[in-house]
């Protein structure tokens, strides 16, 4: 059995773990970033998605609040923040598959989601574990099924890259640094999807957020 990856849990460490939801509150416009991120990914009826990195579960409570009707899966790799989204979903009595992985493998055969989104999660990454996890979404979408990354990019003036030293002070310069060089949308094009954009961003008190899509193109990813 391969040795289970290690990672950087929300806010960088574990025992911040409980404080994230505060935290985003407190230093994010938390309803105009989700909804924008739900405002993507466009939810229809049906369709089977996939977030990648669910955190405390935010993210899939908005996405539901938009459509009941799809089939809303999470996976991650942080078995605290699991125990949270679980709670929190109990409360609300959404029925919604978490998993955890090892950090390499997801879990799920070839194509079977329609969409894959994912939030605030790629700059904990470093970069090869970037373009494996792209591979990996890459692999369980389905032709033609979208992606749709929110995550920290390059900062558009000098207030937001002095604010963004405060992320990268807690989730470390090396995997922070690819996000905030505007090099993420690369990334997603160089594991092989097609019509890679970054659509929008949102200044924040501690840096730029930008959205990010593309679709899986019918060629094999590049990356290996």
């Amino acid at each position: 059995m391969a040795e289970k990856k290690t990672y950087i849990p929300a806010l960088g460490y574990g025992f911040l773990t409980g404080w994230y939801d505060l935290a985003i509150k407190l230093t994010m416009p938390e309803r105009k970033f989700r909804g924008r991120l739900v405002d993507e990914l466009a939810p229809r009826d049906g369709e089977a998605i996939l977030e990648f990195g669910f955190g405390t579960g935010q993210n899939i409570i908005f996405a539901h609040r938009r459509n009941n009707k799809t089939a809303l899966t999470g996976i991650d790799i942080d078995p605290a923040i699991k125990a949270i989204a679980e709670y929190k979903f109990n409360k609300l009595g959404l029925d919604v598959a978490l998993q955890l992985y090892d950090g390499a493998t997801f879990p799920f055969a070839d194509n079977s989601f329609d969409k894959v989104f994912s939030a605030l999660v790629f700059h904990q990454l470093d970069r090869e574990t970037k373009l494996a996890c792209l591979e990996e979404i890459f692999r369980v979408l389905k032709p033609g099924g979208r992606l749709v990354i929110g995550d920290w990019g390059r900062a558009r003036n000098k207030s937001a890259r002095m604010a963004f030293y405060l992320v990268q002070l807690l989730d470390g310069f090396k995997t922070t640094n690819d996000n905030v060089n505007g090099l993420l949308p690369a990334f997603i094009e160089q594991t092989g999807f097609q019509q890679v954009r970054e659509t929008g961003f949102i200044n924040t008190g501690i840096g730029t957020f930008s959205y990010y899509t593309a679709i899986k193109s019918t060629k094999p990813p590049l990356c290996r």
